[in-house]
Parts: C-alpha cells; structure tokens; sequence
C-alpha cells in the first residue's frame, strides 16, 4: 500500500480523476480513499492545514491503512533566490521552524528526543527525478522549513533561511517527516512553488492552485507506476 498525501483536497481531487474507482472510508474525522492504479494499491487523503492534522492523517495512513511509502504533493512559498513559481521542490530533510526551546539552551528546532532535521528518502528522490527528467520538469531541490504559521513577512522569511539555510517554507511536511521517520515507513515531499521569496507575486491563487494540482498528480502517479 502507498500513501498519497495532500494538505488540501483542491490536491488529491485530480488523482482521484485519475485513478477512476475508488472506495472511501470515513476516520479520524476525516475522509480516506482506496484506489488500485496500474496493479499499486494506493491510500489517498488530504490532511488538512497544518502539522497536528498532517502527523495524523500519516499516521492513520500508515497504522490503520498499512502504508509503507509515502509521497506527499502540496505547494510551498520560495526562500531562497532563484526558485521560480510553478517549479517543483523536493525535500532532501524537513524541520519545524516554529520549533523553539531555545531558552532552555538548545538550538531552534529541537526537543530532546527528536531530530532537528529529517532525512527523506533517497530512492524515492531519485524515482522523483527521473519522472522529472521523463516529462521535461525542472525539479528542484533543498530543505523544507514547516510550522503552524502561514509566513509572508520578509524578516520572518529571511530568518528561517538563515537559521535552517531552507529553500522553501510550508505548514505540513516536517510533521509527516517525523512521523513517517518514527514508524520507518520511506516518505518523499513534492511542493509546487505558489510564491517568490522577496517578491509580492500577484497572481490568481485559485487558478494556479488548479494547475498546480494536475501536474502534480501527473507527477505522483507516473512516481508511483515506478514503484
């Protein structure tokens, strides 16, 4: 069983088109849709706004559904120069950048059991960028701050590049990262780029918002026919 996770439902509706027949289950108050795509038996959900949401959807998606990988596709805001709208960005390591105990000694993004950053998986990045290279994307890569914070400030931006050297920032993946590290189930994260570090990008969100999520699930299930 693979996972398929987004943080909105404007992300899964795409692939639940494209896989055709699916069957829904109703948990955790939330909604979980089992699908066979090309002889893979999949688990698609999204999981609402945030890391509280996203660490359970991934983890009913693991420990009820019997997931052992999982990619998560959703969009991001750039931090670092360079990385255009539109582009996607793959997490080489995940941390929380509103993570902070540091009055107690230790650096941002730390607790005392944890890992300041999470490693995501190799094989799945390499399967990522060979699809990428298949359908002429430029796919891009670096780590991934998250936090239960949607971040627009310029000052806030800069600092959580400085302070985890991030190329993007969202609100769901260090948390799917931790739980998928603590139960050792293999884990990717997709982000389309909705916005430009150090630019005010006007553009209608809704409309790439659509866009964003058919390439993505483009992406994902040609992923996933080479799993």
């Amino acid at each position: 069983m693979i996972a398929i996770l987004g943080a909105m439902q404007e992300e899964i509706t795409p692939i639940l088109e494209m896989v055709g027949e699916y069957k829904t289950t109703e948990y955790a108050n939330n909604k979980f849709y089992e699908a066979n795509y090309k002889g893979k038996d999949l688990v698609i959900a999204y999981s609402k706004i945030g890391k509280v949401n996203s660490a359970l959807t991934a983890t009913v998606m693991i420990e009820k559904f019997g997931a052992r990988a999982l990619i998560f596709t959703g969009v991001a805001g750039a931090l670092k120069r360079g990385i255009k709208i539109g582009e996607i960005l793959y997490a080489t390591s995940l941390v929380q950048h509103d993570l902070d105990i540091t009055a107690f000694g230790h650096p941002y993004g730390f607790v005392p059991g944890s890992k300041i950053s999470v490693q995501t998986d190799a094989k799945l990045n390499s399967i990522a960028q060979s699809v990428a290279e298949q359908l002429g994307i430029t796919l891009k890569s670096g780590i991934i701050a998250s936090g239960d914070q949607f971040v627009s400030g310029e000052e806030r931006k800069s600092w959580i590049e400085r302070t985890f050297d991030a190329s993007a920032v969202e609100m769901e993946g260090a948390s799917v990262a931790q739980v998928c590290d603590a139960l050792g189930v293999p884990f990717c994260i997709l982000r389309a780029i909705s916005d430009e570090a150090g630019h005010k990008a006007e553009f209608d969100f809704d409309e790439f918002m659509v866009k964003s999520a058919q390439t993505s699930a483009n992406f994902v299930l040609k992923m996933i026919e080479r799993l």
